[in-house]
């Protein structure tokens, strides 16, 4: 029941908005891997926003199509890549985060897409760290996520501020990867088989 509230008392624990329980999942399971939880504040800088995630003056996602801003010239997150950021200035490195959040994008409305969503990112700076790492822990989020029979792959893509970069997807839960449910397409992955989780690479 989407109408319910985000949090009810203690005594109605059981009353959970299916985000927060969706959020909390996530967080149990990234916990279990050694990532702490970040946050940060939904209406940002353009500094934040953009510049200190190697978005310079000129590119794409800053065009008002993409981004909701204010009239102080303030924005409404685009992605919880600001919170990156702002834990490496306060914590240093080595780091290891997630940061569960919501983002806000002027998408038009489908099955996949709306203007405001939630989004999960994770950071993990260290010495030795590779995209095998990356890789392994998607893998386990997934399979922990969605169950042992999840497969995920990766491939190639461009993002201005990780090299090199990947999308990542999972097999499809409603038709287990066959592109068909019922005798017709899959919907939610259109018949593909796979459904896209997101970006990913090495920052």
């Amino acid at each position: 029941d989407v109408t319910l509230p985000v949090r009810e008392s203690p005594a109605e624990a059981g009353r959970i908005h299916p985000i927060s329980q969706v959020i909390d999942e996530l967080t149990a399971i990234f916990a279990d891997m050694g990532f702490a939880v970040a946050e940060g504040p939904d209406i940002e800088t353009d500094d934040y926003n953009f510049t200190k995630l190697n978005f310079p003056e000129g590119h794409p996602a800053r065009e008002s199509q993409d981004t909701f801003y204010t009239t102080d010239g303030f924005a409404l997150r685009s992605q919880t890549s600001t919170v990156q950021i702002r834990a490496m200035e306060r914590r240093g490195v080595p780091i290891r985060i997630i940061a569960p959040g919501k983002v806000f994008r002027r998408d038009t409305p489908d099955m996949t897409h709306v203007p405001m969503f939630h989004q999960i990112e994770g950071l993990c700076v260290d010495k030795g760290i590779t995209m095998a790492h990356l890789k392994g822990t998607i893998n386990e989020w997934v399979k922990r996520m969605f169950g042992e029979d999840t497969i995920t792959r990766m491939r190639p893509s461009y993002f201005p501020f990780t090299e090199p970069s990947a999308e990542f997807d999972y097999s499809c839960f409603k038709c287990h990867g066959s592109g068909q449910f019922d005798g017709d397409r899959c919907r939610p992955c259109k018949g593909s088989g796979w459904i896209e989780l997101g970006g990913s690479g090495m920052v």
